[in-house]
């Protein structure tokens, strides 16, 4: 590996800054604290900031020459809901918040690069230092778009990454096309009438109703949709009933559905909801349905794709840089590809074996409450951040 010399000298203070993030996790548009630690530290190293776009984002502006081309790198803030398990030094402070997708990680390995590109300022033009809040459901990405980031710092490309359970530390992975799915959520209330167990016909049971209505939603994915199309619908929650002697009033089906492309999921919603209307058509039952579009599918643009691929081949060797398989997990990563060229990565965050005592047993992937970001990946993923602005800016662009 290729790394920087000025980087791997700060990266014990990085790590420090890293786990102080880590032991103070604020969820998705309240990472106040978090935000005003990485406008110190930007202001320290002398580089000008902007605050409060999508809430609680910073953005940093390191800036030579006088070329007026621009490139932005990209880092998730915000934390999880959830408990961590965890007993180390830097665990988490906060009863039911987490660092456990690696966020205060990428927050670190930006912060690298920062200090590097202010003090050496190898390029010409303006590398775009974009740290986003609630990339965890809060569609922060959208939310800095929408309060003017492309219009107050305007951009050629965009670019971001992501930490990898089980991927080893020196390797990279990238795809051009579609990486992440979209993320969608449904909610189906079936209302039927209540009446005693023993007595059902009395009664419209929403059970038996919910029952048919999710082994057909299956067949929307095994016949209506083209097998070469992915797509998911995962029925998660059902909730009915109070006692075991009442056929209840109402029946709620609650789930996700994911696509990696707009068209099947037209076709899937369009489907869902006339299946459930026509199932509880069928049965007399009264019919809710509700469809959200969350995140959209993330899909990198093939000339940003390969200049990434390029780079990261130059600092880890192309045998290093795997071709990412496609995952249907979301990011919101999705929103700033719409608007601007640019791509999506991985880098490797080993298989568990940098985890200290007080972790739980084995490696961890991503949302598990044993999980914490691997250090040796800060100087690593620093490197890629200032050789691909660096090179970004020294490349003609068409």
């Amino acid at each position: 590996m290729k790394l920087i010399e000025s980087i791997l000298a700060d990266a014990a203070s990085i790590t420090t800054l890293r786990r102080d993030i880590h032991a103070h996790p604020e969820l998705c548009f309240e990472e106040v604290r978090t935000s005003d630690v990485i406008a110190r530290q930007l202001t320290e190293w002398g580089i000008p900031i902007h605050r409060g776009l999508g809430k609680t984002g910073v953005v940093g502006i390191v800036s030579n020459g006088t070329s007026g081309r621009a490139v932005g790198l990209r880092a998730d803030i915000d934390a999880l809901p959830m408990t961590e398990h965890n007993h180390f030094e830097h665990a988490s402070r906060h009863a039911g918040k987490m660092h456990a997708c690696g966020h205060d990680g990428h927050t670190a390995m930006l912060l690298a690069a920062a200090k590097h590109l202010s003090k050496h300022r190898n390029f010409d033009g303006t590398v775009y230092l974009v740290f986003q809040p609630a990339e965890e459901g809060g569609g922060g990405a959208r939310e800095m778009i929408r309060d003017g980031l492309f219009e107050k710092f305007p951009m050629e490309a965009m670019f971001g990454a992501h930490n990898w359970p089980g991927m080893k530390v020196g390797q990279f992975a990238i795809k051009s096309g579609p990486c992440f799915a979209s993320s969608n959520e449904f909610k189906i209330t079936i209302r039927g009438k209540g009446a005693h167990g023993a007595m059902p016909h009395l009664g419209l049971d929403p059970v038996p109703v919910a029952c048919q209505m999710v082994q057909a939603f299956q067949t929307i994915i095994t016949r209506n949709k083209r097998p070469i199309d992915t797509g998911v619908i995962s029925v998660t929650m059902i909730h009915t009933g109070e006692a075991t002697n009442v056929v209840p009033e109402t029946c709620v089906i609650e789930g996700t559905v994911r696509t990696f492309t707009t068209e099947v999921l037209d076709l899937i919603e369009r489907r869902m909801k006339t299946v459930a209307e026509a199932t509880c058509a069928a049965f007399e039952v009264g019919c809710e349905f509700e469809f959200a579009r969350n995140y959209p599918p993330t899909i990198n643009h093939p000339a940003e794709t390969q200049f990434a691929r390029e780079v990261m081949a130059d600092v880890v060797g192309q045998d290093n840089v795997l071709e990412f398989e496609p995952t249907m997990g979301a990011e919101d990563f999705s929103y700033f590809l719409q608007h601007k060229p640019g791509a999506y990565f991985l880098i490797g965050n080993g298989d568990g074996s940098h985890r200290a005592g007080g972790h739980g047993l084995g490696p961890c992937m991503l949302h598990n409450p044993s999980y914490d970001f691997n250090d040796d990946l800060i100087p690593l993923g620093a490197t890629l951040w200032v050789r691909l602005a660096e090179k970004w800016l020294a490349s003609p662009r068409g």
